[in-house]
Protein backbone atom coordinates (compact mmCIF):
# COMPACT_ATOMS: atom_id res chain seq x y z
CA UNK A 1 0.00 0.00 0.00
CA UNK A 2 1.29 3.43 -0.97
CA UNK A 3 0.34 6.11 1.56
CA UNK A 4 0.38 9.86 0.97
CA UNK A 5 -0.23 12.72 3.36
CA UNK A 6 -1.41 16.05 1.96
CA UNK A 7 -2.43 19.30 3.58
CA UNK A 8 -5.41 21.44 2.65
CA UNK A 9 -4.99 24.93 1.31
CA UNK A 10 -7.09 28.01 1.81
CA UNK A 11 -7.64 30.29 -1.18
CA UNK A 12 -6.57 33.86 -0.50
CA UNK A 13 -7.71 34.94 -3.96
CA UNK A 14 -10.71 32.84 -4.83
CA UNK A 15 -11.65 30.30 -7.45
CA UNK A 16 -15.38 30.03 -8.17
CA UNK A 17 -16.65 28.78 -11.51
CA UNK A 18 -15.24 26.86 -14.44
CA UNK A 19 -14.49 27.47 -18.08
CA UNK A 20 -14.63 23.71 -18.67
CA UNK A 21 -16.61 21.53 -16.25
CA UNK A 22 -15.37 18.21 -17.60
CA UNK A 23 -11.68 19.06 -17.12
CA UNK A 24 -12.21 21.29 -14.06
CA UNK A 25 -10.64 24.29 -15.74
CA UNK A 26 -11.20 27.49 -13.76
CA UNK A 27 -12.74 30.69 -15.05
CA UNK A 28 -10.10 32.61 -13.09
CA UNK A 29 -6.76 31.95 -11.48
CA UNK A 30 -6.43 31.71 -7.69
CA UNK A 31 -3.80 31.97 -4.95
CA UNK A 32 -3.67 29.91 -1.78
CA UNK A 33 -1.78 29.23 1.43
CA UNK A 34 -1.08 25.62 2.39
CA UNK A 35 -1.99 24.87 6.02
CA UNK A 36 -0.15 22.88 8.65
CA UNK A 37 -1.94 20.90 11.41
CA UNK A 38 -4.79 19.73 9.16
CA UNK A 39 -4.08 16.84 6.80
CA UNK A 40 -5.53 13.93 4.84
CA UNK A 41 -3.79 10.55 4.95
CA UNK A 42 -4.69 8.22 2.08
CA UNK A 43 -3.54 4.73 1.25
CA UNK A 44 -4.02 3.02 -2.12
CA UNK A 45 -3.38 -0.65 -2.84
CA UNK A 46 -4.23 -3.22 -5.48
CA UNK A 47 -4.56 -6.14 -3.01
CA UNK A 48 -8.35 -6.47 -3.32
CA UNK A 49 -10.98 -8.29 -5.37
CA UNK A 50 -13.16 -5.26 -6.05
CA UNK A 51 -13.06 -1.49 -5.73
CA UNK A 52 -13.68 -0.31 -2.19
CA UNK A 53 -12.99 3.01 -0.47
CA UNK A 54 -13.22 3.78 3.22
CA UNK A 55 -13.36 7.44 4.22
CA UNK A 56 -13.00 8.29 7.89
CA UNK A 57 -14.10 4.75 8.77
CA UNK A 58 -17.16 4.72 6.51
CA UNK A 59 -17.43 2.78 3.25
CA UNK A 60 -17.97 5.19 0.37
CA UNK A 61 -21.07 4.59 -1.74
CA UNK A 62 -22.95 6.23 -4.59
CA UNK A 63 -21.59 9.43 -6.06
CA UNK A 64 -18.62 9.59 -3.67
CA UNK A 65 -17.52 6.06 -4.62
CA UNK A 66 -17.91 6.84 -8.32
CA UNK A 67 -15.95 10.07 -8.04
CA UNK A 68 -13.00 8.36 -6.32
CA UNK A 69 -12.68 5.50 -8.76
CA UNK A 70 -13.31 7.61 -11.83
CA UNK A 71 -10.33 9.67 -10.68
CA UNK A 72 -8.21 6.53 -10.25
CA UNK A 73 -9.12 5.50 -13.80
CA UNK A 74 -7.72 8.83 -14.98
CA UNK A 75 -4.41 8.31 -13.16
CA UNK A 76 -3.92 4.63 -14.00
CA UNK A 77 -6.07 3.53 -16.96
CA UNK A 78 -6.69 -0.21 -16.93
CA UNK A 79 -5.86 -0.47 -13.22
CA UNK A 80 -6.74 -3.60 -11.23
CA UNK A 81 -9.36 -3.51 -8.44
CA UNK A 82 -8.26 -0.97 -5.87
CA UNK A 83 -8.68 -0.42 -2.14
CA UNK A 84 -8.57 3.15 -0.81
CA UNK A 85 -8.38 4.08 2.87
CA UNK A 86 -8.52 7.78 3.68
CA UNK A 87 -8.78 9.79 6.88
CA UNK A 88 -9.00 13.50 7.65
CA UNK A 89 -8.03 14.96 10.98
CA UNK A 90 -10.43 17.86 10.42
CA UNK A 91 -14.12 18.26 9.44
CA UNK A 92 -15.11 17.17 5.96
CA UNK A 93 -17.36 19.21 3.62
CA UNK A 94 -17.65 22.25 5.88
CA UNK A 95 -15.69 24.91 3.99
CA UNK A 96 -12.30 23.75 5.31
CA UNK A 97 -10.98 22.71 1.91
CA UNK A 98 -11.18 19.00 2.66
CA UNK A 99 -11.36 18.10 -1.03
CA UNK A 100 -8.03 19.85 -1.71
CA UNK A 101 -6.03 17.59 0.58
CA UNK A 102 -8.21 14.55 -0.20
CA UNK A 103 -7.60 14.54 -3.94
CA UNK A 104 -3.98 15.60 -3.60
CA UNK A 105 -3.30 12.64 -1.30
CA UNK A 106 -5.33 10.27 -3.46
CA UNK A 107 -3.52 11.34 -6.62
CA UNK A 108 -0.05 11.03 -5.09
CA UNK A 109 -0.75 7.65 -3.46
CA UNK A 110 -2.34 6.20 -6.61
CA UNK A 111 0.57 7.32 -8.79
CA UNK A 112 3.02 5.78 -6.32
CA UNK A 113 1.12 2.48 -6.21
CA UNK A 114 1.28 2.40 -10.01
CA UNK A 115 5.00 3.18 -10.01
CA UNK A 116 4.50 6.45 -11.88
CA UNK A 117 7.13 9.16 -11.35
CA UNK A 118 5.10 12.24 -12.19
CA UNK A 119 6.39 15.77 -11.64
CA UNK A 120 4.58 17.96 -9.11
CA UNK A 121 3.08 19.91 -12.01
CA UNK A 122 1.72 16.72 -13.61
CA UNK A 123 0.35 15.50 -10.27
CA UNK A 124 -1.24 18.92 -9.82
CA UNK A 125 -2.83 18.75 -13.26
CA UNK A 126 -4.26 15.28 -12.52
CA UNK A 127 -5.52 16.22 -9.06
CA UNK A 128 -7.25 19.27 -10.52
CA UNK A 129 -9.57 16.98 -12.44
CA UNK A 130 -10.75 15.41 -9.17
CA UNK A 131 -11.10 18.67 -7.25
CA UNK A 132 -9.94 22.01 -8.55
CA UNK A 133 -8.42 23.25 -5.30
CA UNK A 134 -6.40 20.02 -4.95
CA UNK A 135 -3.99 21.24 -7.61
CA UNK A 136 -2.71 23.84 -5.13
CA UNK A 137 -1.78 21.30 -2.41
CA UNK A 138 1.38 19.95 -4.10
CA UNK A 139 3.62 22.65 -2.63
CA UNK A 140 4.05 24.14 0.79
CA UNK A 141 3.78 27.85 1.39
CA UNK A 142 2.01 29.95 -1.22
CA UNK A 143 0.73 28.63 -4.52
CA UNK A 144 -0.99 30.02 -7.60
CA UNK A 145 -3.36 27.98 -9.74
CA UNK A 146 -3.04 29.27 -13.27
CA UNK A 147 -6.24 29.66 -15.25
CA UNK A 148 -4.44 28.63 -18.40
CA UNK A 149 -5.63 29.02 -21.98
CA UNK A 150 -5.11 25.54 -23.46
CA UNK A 151 -8.33 23.69 -24.21
CA UNK A 152 -6.90 20.41 -22.88
CA UNK A 153 -5.95 21.97 -19.53
CA UNK A 154 -2.26 21.17 -19.88
CA UNK A 155 -1.28 24.68 -18.69
CA UNK A 156 -3.77 24.85 -15.81
CA UNK A 157 -1.99 23.62 -12.71
CA UNK A 158 -0.38 24.87 -9.54
CA UNK A 159 2.81 26.93 -9.53
CA UNK A 160 4.91 27.82 -6.52
CA UNK A 161 4.99 31.49 -5.49
CA UNK A 162 6.98 31.17 -2.26
CA UNK A 163 8.01 28.34 0.09
CA UNK A 164 6.78 27.70 3.58
CA UNK A 165 9.69 29.49 5.25
CA UNK A 166 9.26 32.63 3.13
CA UNK A 167 6.68 34.16 5.48
CA UNK A 168 5.61 33.08 8.94
CA UNK A 169 1.87 33.75 9.16
CA UNK A 170 -1.04 32.27 11.05
CA UNK A 171 -4.54 31.34 9.97
CA UNK A 172 -7.08 31.40 12.80
CA UNK A 173 -9.94 29.09 11.79
CA UNK A 174 -13.29 29.75 13.45
CA UNK A 175 -15.42 26.65 12.91
CA UNK A 176 -18.92 28.07 12.98
CA UNK A 177 -20.51 24.83 11.75
CA UNK A 178 -18.67 21.59 10.98
CA UNK A 179 -21.64 19.84 9.37
CA UNK A 180 -22.07 19.15 5.65
CA UNK A 181 -23.12 22.00 3.41
CA UNK A 182 -26.67 22.09 2.02
CA UNK A 183 -25.32 23.08 -1.39
CA UNK A 184 -22.01 21.63 -2.53
CA UNK A 185 -19.42 23.72 -4.30
CA UNK A 186 -19.96 22.13 -7.70
CA UNK A 187 -23.69 22.76 -7.67
CA UNK A 188 -23.13 26.25 -6.30
CA UNK A 189 -20.65 27.15 -9.03
CA UNK A 190 -22.96 26.03 -11.80
CA UNK A 191 -25.92 27.96 -10.41
CA UNK A 192 -23.80 31.07 -9.94
CA UNK A 193 -22.35 30.99 -13.44
CA UNK A 194 -25.74 30.44 -15.02
CA UNK A 195 -27.84 32.91 -13.05
CA UNK A 196 -25.81 35.62 -11.26
CA UNK A 197 -25.77 38.98 -13.07
CA UNK A 198 -22.53 39.76 -11.24
CA UNK A 199 -20.57 36.72 -12.36
CA UNK A 200 -18.87 38.23 -15.41
CA UNK A 201 -17.74 41.24 -13.36
CA UNK A 202 -16.18 38.80 -10.88
CA UNK A 203 -14.24 37.11 -13.69
CA UNK A 204 -13.16 40.40 -15.26
CA UNK A 205 -11.79 41.79 -11.99
CA UNK A 206 -9.88 38.69 -10.85
CA UNK A 207 -6.56 39.53 -12.52
CA UNK A 208 -6.04 42.69 -10.48
CA UNK A 209 -6.65 40.79 -7.22
CA UNK A 210 -4.20 38.09 -8.27
CA UNK A 211 -1.51 40.62 -9.16
CA UNK A 212 -1.90 42.49 -5.87
CA UNK A 213 -1.90 39.31 -3.77
CA UNK A 214 1.10 37.79 -5.56
CA UNK A 215 3.15 40.97 -5.11
CA UNK A 216 2.08 41.27 -1.47
CA UNK A 217 3.25 37.72 -0.75
CA UNK A 218 6.63 38.34 -2.36
CA UNK A 219 7.02 41.59 -0.38
CA UNK A 220 5.52 40.13 2.83
CA UNK A 221 2.97 42.95 2.95
CA UNK A 222 0.13 41.62 5.11
CA UNK A 223 -2.12 44.68 4.81
CA UNK A 224 -1.97 44.59 1.00
CA UNK A 225 -2.57 40.85 0.95
CA UNK A 226 -5.45 41.20 3.41
CA UNK A 227 -7.16 43.85 1.32
CA UNK A 228 -6.93 41.72 -1.82
CA UNK A 229 -8.16 38.66 0.08
CA UNK A 230 -11.21 40.33 1.62
CA UNK A 231 -12.11 41.99 -1.68
CA UNK A 232 -11.91 38.67 -3.52
CA UNK A 233 -14.01 36.97 -0.82
CA UNK A 234 -16.74 39.60 -0.91
CA UNK A 235 -16.95 39.57 -4.69
CA UNK A 236 -17.20 35.77 -4.77
CA UNK A 237 -19.98 35.71 -2.19
CA UNK A 238 -21.75 38.55 -4.00
CA UNK A 239 -22.09 36.28 -7.03
CA UNK A 240 -23.57 33.55 -4.82
CA UNK A 241 -26.00 35.91 -3.11
CA UNK A 242 -27.22 37.19 -6.48
CA UNK A 243 -27.75 33.72 -7.94
CA UNK A 244 -31.29 32.46 -8.59
CA UNK A 245 -32.21 31.07 -6.16
CA UNK A 246 -29.64 32.77 -3.93
CA UNK A 247 -26.88 30.82 -2.20
CA UNK A 248 -25.95 32.00 1.28
CA UNK A 249 -23.25 30.09 3.11
CA UNK A 250 -22.88 32.78 5.77
CA UNK A 251 -24.54 32.40 9.14
CA UNK A 252 -25.17 35.10 11.72
CA UNK A 253 -22.11 33.93 13.67
CA UNK A 254 -20.01 34.22 10.50
CA UNK A 255 -20.94 37.88 10.20
CA UNK A 256 -20.24 38.41 13.91
CA UNK A 257 -16.75 36.97 13.40
CA UNK A 258 -16.05 39.28 10.47
CA UNK A 259 -17.16 42.26 12.55
CA UNK A 260 -14.97 41.13 15.45
CA UNK A 261 -11.92 40.96 13.18
CA UNK A 262 -12.60 44.41 11.76
CA UNK A 263 -12.84 45.83 15.30
CA UNK A 264 -9.49 44.27 16.13
CA UNK A 265 -8.08 45.85 13.00
CA UNK A 266 -9.42 49.23 14.10
CA UNK A 267 -7.49 48.65 17.33
CA UNK A 268 -4.23 48.19 15.43
CA UNK A 269 -4.14 44.41 14.81
CA UNK A 270 -3.38 43.46 11.21
CA UNK A 271 -5.96 40.69 10.89
CA UNK A 272 -7.95 39.90 7.76
CA UNK A 273 -10.85 37.50 7.24
CA UNK A 274 -11.87 35.21 4.44
CA UNK A 275 -14.55 32.61 3.83
CA UNK A 276 -15.00 29.87 1.29
CA UNK A 277 -18.14 27.93 0.34
CA UNK A 278 -19.20 27.37 3.92
CA UNK A 279 -19.92 29.26 7.15
CA UNK A 280 -16.47 29.02 8.71
CA UNK A 281 -14.32 32.12 8.94
CA UNK A 282 -10.55 32.12 8.53
CA UNK A 283 -8.43 35.01 9.73
CA UNK A 284 -4.95 35.72 8.40
CA UNK A 285 -2.62 37.44 10.85
CA UNK A 286 0.90 37.62 12.25
CA UNK A 287 2.05 34.96 14.74
CA UNK A 288 2.16 37.42 17.63
CA UNK A 289 -1.49 38.39 17.05
CA UNK A 290 -2.98 34.91 16.62
CA UNK A 291 -3.84 34.26 20.26
CA UNK A 292 -5.50 37.66 20.63
CA UNK A 293 -7.63 37.01 17.55
CA UNK A 294 -8.50 33.52 18.78
CA UNK A 295 -9.49 34.76 22.25
CA UNK A 296 -11.85 37.31 20.75
CA UNK A 297 -13.51 34.70 18.54
CA UNK A 298 -13.83 32.21 21.39
CA UNK A 299 -16.18 34.56 23.23
CA UNK A 300 -18.90 33.26 20.87
CA UNK A 301 -17.41 30.38 18.86
CA UNK A 302 -16.37 27.20 20.66
CA UNK A 303 -14.12 25.70 17.98
CA UNK A 304 -11.25 27.99 17.08
CA UNK A 305 -7.97 26.56 15.79
CA UNK A 306 -4.70 28.31 15.02
CA UNK A 307 -2.67 26.91 12.12
CA UNK A 308 0.47 27.99 10.37
CA UNK A 309 1.87 27.83 6.87
CA UNK A 310 2.04 24.19 5.89
CA UNK A 311 4.31 21.88 3.88
CA UNK A 312 3.78 20.10 0.61
CA UNK A 313 2.63 16.46 0.47
CA UNK A 314 4.72 13.50 1.56
CA UNK A 315 4.76 9.87 0.52
CA UNK A 316 5.34 6.61 2.37
CA UNK A 317 5.66 3.80 -0.12
CA UNK A 318 4.73 0.20 0.70
CA UNK A 319 3.17 1.24 4.01
CA UNK A 320 0.49 -0.96 5.55
CA UNK A 321 -2.31 0.46 7.66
Amino acid sequence: MAVAIAHPNIALVKYWGKRDRELNLPATGSISMTLDTFHTRTGVTWDTEHDVATLNGQVATGHVHERIFRHLDLITPGRPPTRVVSENNFPTAAGLASSSSAFAALTMAAAAEAGELFSPERLSELARQGSGSACRSFWGGFVEWRRGIASDGSDSHGTHIAPRDHWDLRMVVAIVDDGPKKIGSREGMIRTMETSPMYQAWVASAASDLNQARQAILERDLDALGRAMERSTLKMHATMLTSDPPIRYWKSTSVWAMDAVEKLRDAGVSAWWTMDAGPNVKILCRPQDAERVARRLRTLIDKVVIVGVGPGPSLLEDAER
